[in-house]
């Protein structure tokens, strides 16, 4: 999936320069990497906001249509104001199609209500994670990847190893072992686990009776 916007290429750089060209109802933002030098863009706050409404926008191959000229990215980083609805910055790499790229894209989770350890076992699903690193070329990149949780039993997991990944799509794994991806508990705990023993109280042993000082004889 590709999605579209429009930028202007800007000369100004600076806090003064940026928030001038927010009141504007301009973000300020930049589009670096690939042979090309790093350009100052800005954009329309309002056609910037409902984009980032979108959950595709963070993990699509974006093509940015810079007066005139197009060209692919990948959105790297969005600053907001802390607490107005507010951009305030977005970083925006460029990307080779002849290239691999490594993105983050979200886990979409389906039939887990119908999954044995829910509607057999009362269980509920524990999502260990949300998203997940991966790598591939441009045009292969998905918008997300579904996980399937049907045929899952209470106290069963899902782990990375076992994800149904698009074609060319490969996952990037930091360190060691299989990650779980999701998993199926026991509400208020698991039915196998044992209670806890009572504390074993051990009576302390009665002191020994003080020796009687010895009597001296002074004599």
């Amino acid at each position: 999936m590709q999605l579209e916007f429009n930028a202007k290429k800007r000369d100004g750089q600076g806090t003064g320069a940026s928030r001038r060209l927010r009141r504007t109802g301009r973000v300020p933002g930049i589009l670096y990497g690939g042979p090309s030098a790093p350009q100052q863009i800005d954009i329309d706050h309002n056609e910037l906001f409902q984009l980032l409404r979108k959950e595709a926008f963070y993990s699509s191959v974006l093509n940015v249509n810079l007066e005139g000229s197009k060209e692919m990215c990948l959105l790297r980083d969005v600053q907001r104001h802390p607490y107005r609805m507010q951009i305030l910055h977005v970083d925006f790499q460029r990307i080779d199609a002849t290239h691999k790229i490594h993105q983050k894209v979200p886990l979409h989770f389906v039939n887990a209500d119908i999954a044995p350890g829910v509607k057999l076992g009362g269980g509920m699903v524990s999502h260990t994670m949300n998203d997940i690193d991966v790598k591939c070329l441009p045009a292969d990149l998905p918008t997300f990847i579904e996980v399937d949780l049907k045929d899952l039993a209470a106290g069963q997991s899902i782990h990375v190893s076992q994800l149904v990944l698009p074609k060319g799509v490969e996952v990037v794994h930091h360190g060691e072992g299989d990650p779980v991806v999701a998993s199926i508990v026991m509400k208020g705990g698991s039915a196998s686990e044992e209670p806890e023993a009572a504390p074993v109280v051990v009576a302390a042993a009665p002191a020994a009776p003080a020796k009687k000082a010895e009597r001296v004889d002074k004599r």
